[in-house]
């Protein structure tokens, strides 16, 4: 039968009839039944125009004072950006890869979407979407991820109700800054601060392309998991990019060339200043509470990129040094290493998951080990060759018998870094040892850097503020500033000989003081004993002023007066302070007497910029005065000599200033190195010990040593440019045959001379504030009258006196009665 007879035959006709009506009524229930699913689902849809004020969970972000982020808090790393300050080139990128037509379709692609259905129905099941990204907008907001038809159908709803609710420039803000990009990163911006260490606006076509490669699949495609993935999906980008018209195929070729850069832990020019950022996190916390972690508050603090860089490099550099000097302890750990080199990078990355780089110093498994030459791996793939001076610190386990525990060998874990001004690769070991950096604008109290120990990521316990050690010899100025109260001055002559004491004048056993490098010079001057740090000289001045009288004057500097008892050991500093407390305290020489309390935060806003807390600086004023500027002014010329002709002499020699103020210091069992000082406009205190207290050095390791190259590091990078300032010279003190003293003093009134056989001048009672001789009550200074007392003497006038030394303090007492 021919087709024609075929179409005339009643019989086929009927039944293409019905199966035309059959095929018709399918299609009209199916699409009543969608029809009606989705006037149900309908219903049931959340409401999209709570998009209009889009506010994402947002981490707290914490900066510099000049803008450098420094540390993010929250659950999920974010940044809130508007459309119109996101690169163009990344919003081509996005499209091209995405959603090519987003400016054209009205939330759905039915190109897209016709293409999607051909491939599923050919392969079976949900094998491709065709989700655009009003699509992706609305699942991320406010669906699942399952792949249904029930989730497909309220995703297509969701998507029409946002394209009638919000402008296609406000979805594609949202999906710009909503969408998850691996590495706990939400939005183009920070995962653009994640992989490459740089703001959104500065990144590269290259860059762009790769982060728009990864919504596809976060997890595998970030070229922090897997480079290789990584770089085909950018390239797949790329030619998008000029296909859809985007990209010139001369700036592709660019593009395609352009070698990756991914952020890197051992960056030297990265901003290392987490314990500033954790101090900053625990105050947001204790005001905001639990809103700390979504609201997205940025906060600003008075730290600066140049002083923390400065700090931070110097007391890493310092500690390096130090490890140096150490013995080899050995790698570790170790791995067996595979023989096949497809294996070895699963290997390597097994060894290192748990070894992660710290202060600049990276793990690497070994390759190969021998006296002239050792290869090493990092966790990133990079083999790294180390080979002459690189191999200094470490050879005695190179060598052929060196002891298991030490020798390095295929397979070792160990640490490598670069060093010197050729950034030369050398093998090394993570330090025991900690240190802490403080400075501080005495001005107004800024604090411009703190580094609370080696590594952040090694040890969170903030040594800056957390750490109280002894101050050692660096407490001796506030012991030399009490005795400016009572009658001595830099020319006071004090004998530098050997002194014994009974437990009753020290707090406990029988005390011989003896002077660290157990030498003595005789009489000399008090300038010369803490230029020379000479122990005797300070234990005779506090036993002459008294420790209780010593302790009551510290307090105006900030020192509690229970973490320092009121014995003699006070003077060599074997009270507790922290770093950050030294700071404060050295303020005080450093403002001419004024007190200023540190602070950190400047400034707190929301995520829409919106100040919250603006706090300016407060400059110093009298009203925060604690000791007379006379006592000041004396003091910082003494500490000047220190620095010019004492044991802080490595500072003058380094940075030729003459504007430089500080001692060091070192615990009698050299347990903790400390230098303090500063400049007129900065304050800095460094510290360097172990956690758990221990000999830093069997001879030498002091804080002239240890300590003073941190300080002198900072100070090269945060003095840069600023003028030598010079000290005014206050009322109430005259230079007499070139030494500062108070005006009362300076026709041989006051302590001439301590513990020795010359003659001394009885000392008039003298107000400190006018430099006038007064019969009358004695006046005060805080709660503590300023009547320079006789040396012997309790500070207390009129009571009854309890000399350490009977014999020699019953000849003094006599000779002033």
């Amino acid at each position: 039968m021919s087709f024609k007879d075929r179409l005339s035959d009643p019989r086929l006709r009927r039944a293409a009839k019905w199966t035309a009506i059959g095929s018709a009524t399918a299609v009209v229930c199916g699409a009543a039944i969608v029809g009606i699913a989705a006037a149900l689902m309908s219903r049931q849809l959340p409401d999209v125009s709570t998009l209009q004020n889009y506010q994402p969970k947002l981490p707290l972000r914490v900066f510099t004072a000049d803008g450098d982020l420094i540390g993010e808090f929250g659950e999920e790393r974010r940044q809130l950006v508007p459309i119109d300050k996101i690169p163009k080139v990344l919003k081509d990128a996005v499209l091209a890869t995405e959603d090519a037509r987003f400016y054209q379709h009205g939330g759905l692609d039915t190109i897209g979407l016709a293409r999607a259905v051909v491939s599923n129905a050919l392969h079976g099941g949900v094998r491709q979407g065709a989700s655009t990204i009003t699509q992706q907008v609305a699942r991320n907001m406010f669906l699942s991820s399952e792949r249904t038809f029930s989730r497909k159908l309220k995703e297509a709803l969701l998507a029409w109700r946002l394209e009638d609710e919000l402008t296609k420039d406000q979805i594609l803000e949202i999906y710009l800054n909503q969408i998850y990009l691996g590495n706990r990163a939400y939005g183009f911006a920070a995962a653009a601060q994640t992989y490459f260490g740089k703001p959104l606006q500065d990144i590269t076509v290259a860059e762009a392309a790769m982060l728009a490669g990864l919504p596809k699949a976060p997890s595998s495609n970030n070229p922090i998991a897997n480079p290789r993935r990584a770089v085909a999906r950018q390239q797949y980008v790329i030619n998008r990019m000029v296909e859809t018209g985007y990209l010139s195929e001369a700036d592709a070729a660019k593009a395609r060339q352009e070698p990756l850069k991914l952020r890197d832990a051992g960056d030297p020019s990265q901003l290392h200043a987490d314990y500033v950022a954790e101090m900053v996190r625990q105050q947001m916390v204790a005001k905001y509470g639990d809103d700390t972690y979504t609201k997205g508050f940025k906060v600003y603090t008075t730290v600066t990129r140049n002083d923390q860089g400065s700090a931070y490099e110097g007391l890493h550099e310092a500690i390096v040094d130090y490890e140096q000097r150490q013995p080899y302890r050995g790698p570790e750990g170790f791995v067996e290493l595979p023989t096949d080199s497809a294996d070895v990078d699963n290997a390597v990355d097994d060894a290192l998951s748990d070894k992660p780089d710290s202060g600049g110093m990276m793990a690497a498994v070994v390759l190969e080990a021998g006296p002239r030459k050792v290869v090493a791996v990092r966790a990133n793939g990079d083999s790294v060759e180390i080979t002459g001076r690189g191999l200094q610190a470490v050879q005695r386990g190179l060598v052929e018998k060196a002891a298991e525990p030490l020798r390095i060998r295929r397979g070792s874990i160990v640490r490598i870094a670069r060093t010197g001004p050729q950034s030369s690769w050398e093998v090394t070991q993570l330090p025991e040892v900690e240190g802490a950096f403080v400075a501080v604008d005495p001005r107004d109290g800024a604090i411009k850097a703190l580094v609370g120990g080696f590594d952040f990521n090694k040890n969170k316990f903030n040594h800056a503020t957390q750490a109280w050690r002894q101050p050692g010899s660096s407490f001796k100025p506030f012991i030399y500033s009490a005795a400016l109260e009572k009658g001595f001055t830099p020319a006071t002559i004090v004998n530098d000989a050997p002194l014994s004491f009974d437990a009753a004048a020290t707090g406990g056993a029988p005390w011989e003081p003896k002077n660290y490098d157990n030498t003595y010079a005789g009489p000399i001057t008090l300038r010369q004993g803490l230029e020379q740090s000479k122990n005797v000289v300070t234990i005779r001045v506090l036993d002459a002023i008294t420790p209780a009288y010593a302790q009551e004057w510290i307090t105006h500097f900030g020192f509690a007066a229970d973490k320092h008892p009121a014995y003699l050991t006070m003077g060599l500093g074997a009270g507790s302070v922290t770093p950050l407390q030294m700071a404060t305290a050295y303020l005080v020489f450093a403002n001419g007497g004024l007190k200023v309390e540190p602070r950190l935060i400047a400034r707190i806003t929301d995520a829409r910029d919106q100040v919250l807390e603006d706090t300016p600086p407060k400059p110093a004023d009298e009203a925060g005065r604690v000791i007379p500027a006379r006592n000041a002014f004396v003091i910082d010329t003494l500490l000047n000599s220190v620095v010019k002709n004492g044991t802080g002499r490595r500072a003058y020699t380094t940075l030729r200033r003459d504007d430089l103020y500080g001692k060091t210091g070192t615990t009698n069992d050299s347990h903790d190195a400390w230098f303090a000082g500063f400049q007129p406009t900065r304050v800095g205190v460094a510290w360097i010990g172990y956690d758990t207290p221990r000999q830093l050095g069997v001879r030498g390791e002091t804080g002239g040593s240890l300590a003073l190259p941190a300080w002198t590091r900072y100070m090269q990078g945060a003095l840069k440019g600023v003028p030598v300032a010079k000290l005014d010279v206050p009322p109430g003190v005259t230079n007499a045959s070139g030494e500062w003293m108070y005006d009362e003093y300076a026709n041989g009134q006051g302590v001439q001379s301590l513990g020795v056989e010359a003659a001394l001048t009885p000392i008039t009672p003298v107000e400190v504030n006018s430099g006038a001789p007064t019969t009358g009550p004695a006046p005060s200074w805080g709660n503590q009258p300023v009547i320079p007392a006789v040396p012997g003497q309790p500070a207390q006038p009129g009571q009854p006196a309890t000399p350490a030394q009977p014999d020699e303090r019953n000849r003094i007492l006599n000779m002033f009665r």
